[in-house]
């Protein structure tokens, strides 16, 4: 639900655009801004080999989507390994596939739409239960 200008997504009824009822929107505000200055920090740290790795797997059309998604979970994994402790690890993964998803896009903006649903796919299979959480809180 959250876009990464930190609107909330809504969908079309009958012509009108509906957002869900239950969600503050001024707390999915804050939450992206926070999420912003911390994709900020980690941008700065993620090594170029990373994202030209991620690239050349993104290229290669032989690889299924489930295994581009094993790629991206491997890397995300590894980046968080040298994440501060005192930082939630959800969190840090959470925006760690989000500034890849940004660098690879930026690297090879061919590969946007790929990249973008794979991003999604792992959001959605890893981290579903803490974005529940986040928004709901």
């Amino acid at each position: 639900e959250l876009q990464t200008d930190g609107n909330r997504s809504g969908h079309l009824q009958n012509g009108e655009l509906v957002f869900d009822p239950e969600v503050n929107e001024e707390v999915v505000r804050i939450i992206a801004a926070q999420l912003a200055e911390i994709g900020d920090q980690f941008d700065k740290e993620i090594k170029a080999r990373v994202v030209n790795d991620l690239v050349q797997h993104f290229l290669n059309e032989n690889l299924s989507a489930e295994e581009i998604t094993r790629r991206v979970s491997e890397a995300v994994e590894g980046l968080a390994q040298a994440i501060p402790s005192d930082m939630e690890q959800d969190k840090a993964v959470l925006v760690l596939a989000m500034v890849l998803t940004k660098r690879i896009a930026n690297t090879m903006p061919s590969l946007l739409q790929r990249v973008f649903s794979t991003t999604v796919n792992y959001i959605s299979q890893q981290l579903h239960n803490y974005i529940v959480r986040m928004v709901s809180a």
